[in-house]
């Protein structure tokens, strides 16, 4: 049952992604996977208006908070326990080291209570919120092309993620309480 595997320790932040669709198919990733809560940071764009045919019916699955300035946003998801990670382009490995830079995805304990932030398609995720964050992490790519799409990075990134959960054994362990369980099942079988 898709409850049990609820993974209420993950969820994304997406940073005004411009293309609806491409917050739909992350959505999509997320039901697919048990993240139930996608957090929509819009400090420059609208808000998407997320269609109910190329979500495939994931936003009746998977809920969405709506934050106007990363503040805001950081301030929630640190203030509930979450460590902020932000993808971001690769600005090598001496930085890395150093602290100002970013780690590989595959360096990255996604096993922890974490928050996965991913920005928008043309500019990235931006200056504070990068700054902002307590990790900075990027996709490892070694083409000549510097970003994947965002919905391709964060299925990527999500993906990871479970498979070091399942690794770990933690994956399939129902980690919401009976109460909230029964609650969310009692509103699914409503929808």
């Amino acid at each position: 049952m898709a409850l049990k595997h609820t993974q209420p320790d993950l969820t994304i932040v997406l940073e005004n992604i411009h293309d609806p669709h491409n917050v739909s198919a992350i959505m999509r990733t997320c039901d697919a996977v048990g993240i139930r809560r996608v957090n929509l940071l819009y400090t420059e764009e609208k808000f998407p208006k997320i269609g109910k045919k190329s979500s495939a019916s994931a936003h009746k699955w998977v809920e969405n908070q709506k934050f106007r300035s990363v503040q805001d946003c950081y301030g929630y998801l640190k203030g509930n326990g979450f460590l902020v990670a932000a993808s971001v382009v690769d600005i090598g490995p001496r930085l890395a080291r150093s602290g100002s830079g970013s780690i590989s995805l595959y360096e990255l304990d996604l096993r922890k209570q974490i928050a996965l932030v991913f920005g928008n398609e043309h500019r990235g995720v931006s200056e504070e919120a990068a700054s902002s964050a307590d990790i900075r992490f990027q996709v490892p790519m070694f083409g000549m092309v510097q970003s994947l799409n965002v919905s391709v990075a964060c299925a990527i990134t999500i993906y990871e993620a479970l498979r070091q959960r399942m690794e770990s054994g933690d994956f399939g362990k129902q980690k919401i309480g009976d109460v909230e369980f029964k609650k969310r099942l009692d509103d699914w079988a409503k929808k």
